[in-house]
C-alpha cells in the first residue's frame, strides 16, 4: 500500500487515498471542538508586518476541519477571515478574462462531459487560422486582453503543433488598440518536452482540472481515451512545471464526488507542488457540474448547494491565501457576487463556450460544451462589478515582466505586490474606458478610477500611475505597466 509523502512524485502517494481518509474522519470527529476551531482560525488569520501582511495557511487537515464544521458562529468567521485574506492580498481587484474553444474534437470517454467520443448529438468542429482570427478580433473589440484557450483531447484533430499554431495567431493579431496580451491554455495532460514547447511559445498559465481525485471514481468516470490513466493525469503539474511553466492551475469538477474528499485531495496537491517545486498553485477554479448535450447534472448525486460552494471556497482561501481562485460563468450572477467577497480573484466576462461562438451574432448552441448561466456581456459585467465595489483588471503585467512562480509568491507573501496590482489593474480599466465601455460603464469607471488612485500608497506610484492614465485618456497610447 502506498504511504502518504507530499514530496513524491507519485500521483498514489501525494494523493494518499488512506491520508484522505483519516483526514475525512479526524475532521468529522473534530467539527465541534471549538478549541481547536479557534486554534485553526486564529492560525489562518492575516498577520501584519512591516510591508503588509502574511498568512501561515492551513494544513489538508485543518482546513478539512473547518470544512465540516457546522457552528454558526465559527462558520461566519471562516466567511470573515477569507473576506479579510481576500482584501489583505488581492484588495478589490477582479481579474478578467475569456474561454476561447479551438475545437471540441475529443477521444476520451468522460461521462460528464458533452464533448466524450460517443456523444453524437453534438456538432463537431475545428477552427481554421482564419476562423482563430476572427474570433479573436471579436474578443479584442469587446476590450479583452487575456484568454483561457480550451481544446479536446484528439491527436488527429488536435495535436499541440495546432495549439501552438492558434497561440502564434493569437498573438500576432493587433485590432484597433486591441491585443491579447497572455494566453492560459487549459489542454490535455502532455509531456515534459511538450510543456517546455508551450512554455516557449509564452503561454501564461497551464490549467488542467483533475475532475476528481478519488481514483475509483476517475476510473469510473474516464472509462476510455487517453485520459483515463489516473496516475499520468495527475502528475501533469509535476511535468509542466520540469518543462519551465511557472504559474499551474488546478481545479475539480465539484458534483463528480463527495465535496470533503475532493476538497482534501484538492489542497493536498498543492502542498504537494510546494514541497516538491516550491511554489504552489498559481491558481486554483471551483467549477461544479452543470447541464450540457447529453448531460444531465442529476445523474451525479454528489451536488453541492450554494451555501456549501460557498463554505468550500472560502475554505480554500484560508488555506492557500495567496493562491487565485477563479469562478465559471457556469454559475450565476448571485453566486458570483457572494463568491467574490469569499476569495474569487478572477472572473469570465461575455463567455461563450461554444466552438467559434464569439464571431457569431447568435450564440451557438450546437458546439457548447455546457449551459452558460452568466449571459451578460463584457461590458454589462464591469459595470457590474464596478458597483459593487470591485476594480475589474485586465493586468497581464506580471506575465510579461517575469513575476511568475516564486517571484511572484515571494513578492505577494510579503505585501510587495499590491504596488504592482493596484495601479496596473486602474490602468488597464482605464483602456478599457476609453475603448469599449458604454456611457453608463465609463461614468462609473472613471468615477472609480479616480477614487482608487488615492488609494494607492506610495507618492511616487500614485503620481505616475496618474500621468499614465492621462496619456491614456488622452492618446493612442497603451500598455503602460508596472
Amino acid at each position: 500500500m502506498a504511504l502518504y509523502n507530499p514530496k513524491s512524485m507519485h500521483a498514489d502517494e501525494f494523493i494518499n487515498d488512506a491520508e484522505i481518509r483519516e483526514t475525512l474522519e479526524y475532521a468529522e470527529k473534530n467539527k465541534n471542538n471549538v478549541e481547536l476551531i479557534d486554534e485553526i482560525l486564529e492560525k489562518a488569520r492575516p498577520i501584519k508586518t512591516a510591508t503588509g501582511c502574511k498568512c501561515n495557511g492551513l494544513t489538508h487537515r485543518e482546513a478539512s476541519v473547518l470544512l465540516a464544521c457546522e457552528i454558526p458562529e465559527k462558520v461566519q468567521k471562516i466567511y470573515e477571515i477569507a473576506e479579510e485574506i481576500k482584501l489583505a492580498f488581492y484588495g478589490n481587484r477582479i481579474v478578467i478574462f475569456a474561454p476561447l474553444y479551438l475545437s471540441n474534437y475529443c477521444v476520451n470517454g468522460c461521462l460528464y462531459c458533452p464533448y466524450h467520443y460517443c456523444n453524437k448529438h453534438i456538432t463537431r468542429k475545428k477552427l481554421t487560422q482564419e476562423e482563430v482570427k476572427r474570433e479573436v478580433i471579436a474578443l479584442q473589440d469587446m476590450g479583452h486582453k487575456r484568454l483561457a484557450i480550451e481544446a479536446g483531447e484528439d491527436p488527429v484533430n488536435n495535436p499541440l503543433e495546432y495549439i501552438l499554431e492558434c497561440i502564434d495567431t493569437i498573438y500576432s493579431i493587433k485590432h484597433k488598440n486591441g491585443a491579447i496580451r497572455r494566453v492560459n491554455v487549459n489542454i490535455a495532460a502532455t509531456t515534459v518536452k511538450n510543456y517546455g514547447r508551450l512554455k516557449d511559445a509564452g503561454i501564461g498559465t497551464y490549467i488542467l482540472f483533475q475532475e476528481t481525485y478519488h481514483k475509483e471514481s476517475y476510473l469510473h468516470l474516464h472509462p476510455t481515451g487517453p485520459k483515463h490513466d489516473y496516475d499520468y493525469h495527475t502528475e501533469a503539474m509535476d511535468r509542466a512545471m520540469l518543462g519551465g511553466i511557472d504559474d499551474v492551475g488546478l481545479g475539480v469538477l465539484f458534483g463528480l464526488e463527495l465535496y470533503k474528499y475532493e476538497f482534501a485531495g484538492l489542497i493536498m496537491h498543492a502542498e504537494h507542488l510546494e514541497a516538491v517545486h516550491g511554489v504552489g498553485p498559481h491558481t486554483i477554479s471551483v467549477p461544479r457540474v452543470k447541464k450540457a448535450d447529453d448531460i444531465d447534472p442529476e445523474a451525479f448525486d454528489n451536488s453541492i448547494s450554494d451555501e456549501m460552494f460557498a463554505k468550500i471556497t472560502a475554505c480554500i482561501r484560508l488555506a492557500v491565501p495567496y493562491t487565485g481562485i477563479i469562478i465559471s460563468t457556469r454559475e450565476s450572477e448571485q453566486v458570483r457576487s457572494k463568491l467574490l467577497r469569499l476569495g474569487v480573484s478572477q472572473v469570465s466576462g461575455g463567455s461563450r463556450t461554444s466552438v467559434g461562438g464569439y464571431a457569431e451574432e447568435v450564440r451557438p448552441h450546437d458546439t457548447e460544451q455546457f449551459d452558460v448561466s452568466g449571459q451578460r456581456t463584457l461590458d454589462e459585467v464591469v459595470c457590474w462589478l464596478m458597483e459593487n465595489g470591485h476594480i475589474p483588471s485586465f493586468c497581464t503585467a506580471c506575465y510579461r515582466e517575469g513575476r511568475t512562480g516564486d517571484r511572484f509568491m515571494s513578492l505577494c507573501k510579503n505585501g510587495q505586490i499590491l504596488n504592482c496590482c493596484h495601479p496596473n489593474a486602474l490602468m488597464t480599466l482605464t483602456e478599457y474606458l476609453v475603448d469599449y465601455a458604454s456611457e453608463k460603464t465609463k461614468s462609473v469607471g472613471f468615477d472609480m478610477v479616480e477614487r482608487e488612485l488615492l488609494r494607492i500608497p506610495k507618492d511616487k506610484v500614485r503620481e505616475i500611475a496618474r500621468q499614465n492614465i492621462e496619456d491614456i485618456k488622452n492618446s493612442n497610447k497603451r500598455d503602460f505597466r508596472f
